[in-house]
């Protein structure tokens, strides 16, 4: 029997469309008409009108940017503005007065000086004067009145920050009333005046006198030069002092010693005596001082 021929994979076979052909084209047909769809949109939206609406929109960002970032840089200071600061800190700032500073700058240097004698009657030590008496070398080195500290058996300084120290004479200047003191042991931090010469001193300038008045301190006082190269002669005759330097600030007994100062702070003269015609011995507006150049002289330290 004869068996049916088979064909050869060779052999061309009739086209046909299957319906996975159909489906395969049907979705590239679909792409192709999408995409088209898209651009077409696309296309439709970016008109003239959006475009610049879009460009107005960055611009107005920029300068919004921009604005910020100015607002954050600091602007240079105007010298007006520096005068208004000045101006507003005066108006409203409390300033120490020249006084004051001068009191401040002086106070470190000054000591209570009291000196004590033996009672003839009880045979016990008693106070017998109380002065003033500023440091002028920090090593101990002070400056006082000789009717301070004459004839006394035992003499002892107080110093600004309490420490208390017996001291000796180690110089005097009697035609001046003035007496050199060493104290025995000193502050750790103590500092010594600063010593200005009176060559340009002039009658109006303003000082202040340090001390202890009947004892009671540290106190000031402030006032004027009211006079130069004066001359003072003791109520009971026994002293009679050349070239001092007259003013008016408030002394009193105690204040004997003590510095006379400039508004600076600094010493020009060593306050030694009031002028008061009754038996009075209060201060009635005229005291002396010894200039500072022959304090200095005193202490065996040069001239200015």
């Amino acid at each position: 029997m004869r068996r049916p021929a088979i064909y050869s994979s060779s052999t061309p076979r009739a086209s046909v469309t299957t319906e996975a052909d159909l489906l395969a084209t049907s979705q590239l047909s679909g792409a192709n008409t999408g995409g088209e769809a898209r651009w077409t949109r696309i296309h439709r939206w970016a008109t003239p009108r959006t475009l610049g609406l879009a460009v107005a929109a960055l611009a107005m960002l920029c300068l919004v940017l921009l604005g910020l970032l100015m607002q954050a840089r600091p602007s240079a200071i105007t010298q007006k503005q520096i005068d208004a600061a000045v101006l507003h800190t005066l108006e409203n700032t409390v300033l120490p007065s020249p006084a004051t500073k001068a009191y401040e700058a002086i106070l470190p240097s000054v000591v209570r000086v009291v000196s004590y004698q033996l009672d003839a009657k009880t045979q016990k030590e008693v106070e017998f004067g109380v002065g003033t008496g500023v440091v002028i070398v920090d090593k101990g080195v002070i400056l006082t009145n000789l009717h301070v500290v004459y004839g006394a058996r035992r003499i002892q300084v107080t110093f600004m920050d309490g420490l208390e120290a017996e001291a000796a004479i180690t110089g005097v200047q009697a035609e001046n009333d003035l007496a050199v003191l060493q104290a025995q042991k000193i502050p750790d931090d103590l500092s010594a005046a600063t010593m200005r010469s009176t060559a340009d001193l002039a009658p109006g300038d303003q000082v202040l006198a340090v001390g202890f008045p009947f004892g009671i301190g540290p106190s000031a006082s402030a006032g004027i030069v009211s006079g130069l190269k004066r001359e003072f002669q003791s109520p009971e005759g026994k002293r009679q002092l050349t070239n001092l330097i007259q003013f008016d600030a408030a002394a009193n007994p105690g204040n004997s010693g003590g510095p006379l100062v400039t508004m600076d702070g600094e010493v020009v003269g060593i306050v030694t005596a009031i002028l008061n015609p009754t038996k009075a011995r209060t201060f009635l507006g005229i005291g002396f001082a010894v200039p500072i150049e022959n304090a200095a002289s005193a202490a065996g330290m040069p001239p200015f």
